[in-house]
């Protein structure tokens, strides 16, 4: 129990301080980015599900990004429409009620609400090794 508290305070220290980062890189901060579910998977020993509630401001961005190399992604837009590139796909757009995968390994060059006047929301859901902390890696494009 006391590990489990430890990674998740681990793990929500990493997305406030990539929160941060975004704010200071892009100019348009994110709203709020919240750690709200993270358990270890009983029948997969040593994987962790955790959901990572994502909320932008009108024209919000975040840098570009990868993921733990352990890590397989479901984003699904709970509110407004969010703009997304994995590694060279097409910017896409998904909107409230659609959803996308990032594997590992993934690059994710864009990641911003599509709309300069209506907040947005995703809910990020990781499959990571349980002893990851780090589920934002910005890097340069």
């Amino acid at each position: 129990m006391i590990r489990t508290i430890l990674y998740s305070t681990a793990a929500l220290a990493a997305l406030i301080a990539t929160s941060a980062l975004a704010e200071d890189s892009a100019g348009v901060p994110f709203k709020g980015v919240k750690l709200v579910y993270d358990h270890p998977l009983p029948n997969v020993p040593g994987k962790s599900m955790r959901g990572v509630l994502v909320e932008y401001e009108p024209g919000g961005i975040s840098p570009a990004h990868l993921h733990p190399k352990s890590a397989f992604i479901y984003a699904t837009v709970l509110e407004g429409a969010i703009k997304s590139q994995v590694n060279d796909e097409p910017v896409i757009t998904y909107r409230a009620g659609e959803s996308w995968s990032e594997y590992p390994g993934d690059r994710h060059s864009v990641s911003q609400n599509a709309s300069a006047t209506e907040p947005a929301r995703l809910l990020a859901v990781f499959v990571v090794d349980t002893d990851e902390t780090e589920l934002v890696i910005p890097y340069d494009e």
